[in-house]
């Protein structure tokens, strides 16, 4: 993670959104190997750098140059299942996993994009205030996700046999700390690296200022 949206480049933007979509590949085809699925990750950070928050704004999934992340990120991770599942030898359209609730995913992700771009529009540096603000909208937009996607699954797809109040709750229990622990390790990766390229950023630009020539 570096600066805010606002103070990058869309060299730099484009560079991210790329790097965002190569994590969620590289993850998500293997959802159960060694690597966790990023792509909630992905999405709440892709919300916080490539959304148009800015405050006293409303934060919305338009991203101004970047109106087209979202949208693509979201295709990029269908492709995704598709192709595991194709590989697998298997009808991508009648997977368990892909019932009508499948496309409940688009809300579930754009809860996380704009988690992340409700922090945006609040984000002013490196303060105790930005710490406390990404725990507490990514742990509400991580668990908005998880309500949407679990509760669609669970509630539409002919996968569930029988479905009950009580079932769902048991259900809703059963994934919910894995889910979190995955998003909060993977975001919290990218707020560490953030905060180590905001620090250089900074240092480096401190230099050069001191730097003789720069007196001249």
């Amino acid at each position: 993670m570096t600066a805010p949206s606002s103070s990058l480049s869309k060299d730099l933007r484009l560079g991210l959104f790329l790097l965002l979509g190569l994590v969620m590949v590289a993850t998500r085809s293997h959802h159960f190997g060694a690597l966790p699925d990023a792509s909630w990750a992905v999405f709440y950070l892709a919300g916080f750098y490539l959304s148009a928050a800015a405050p006293r704004q409303p934060v919305t999934l338009a991203g101004g140059a970047f109106r087209w992340a979202f949208p693509l990120l979201m295709a990029l991770a269908v492709l995704v299942d598709y192709a595991v599942i194709s590989a697998q030898g298997l009808d991508f359209w009648s997977h368990y996993c892909v019932s009508p609730a499948y496309w409940f995913l688009v809300p579930s992700y754009a809860a996380l994009w704009f988690g992340g771009a409700w922090l945006r529009a609040r984000y002013r540096g490196l303060h105790l205030r930005e710490g406390a603000l990404l725990v507490a909208s990514v742990m509400v937009a991580a668990s908005l996700c998880y309500l949407i996607s679990n509760g669609s699954f669970y509630w539409i797809s002919p996968s569930v046999p029988a479905r009950s109040f009580a079932g769902w709750i048991a259900n809703l229990g059963d994934w919910y700390l894995p889910f979190m622990q995955t998003t909060l390790v993977y975001v919290g990766i990218g707020a560490a690296l953030h905060v180590a390229t905001t620090l250089a950023v900074h240092a480096l630009g401190g230099a050069a200022q001191r730097s003789p020539q720069s007196q001249r």
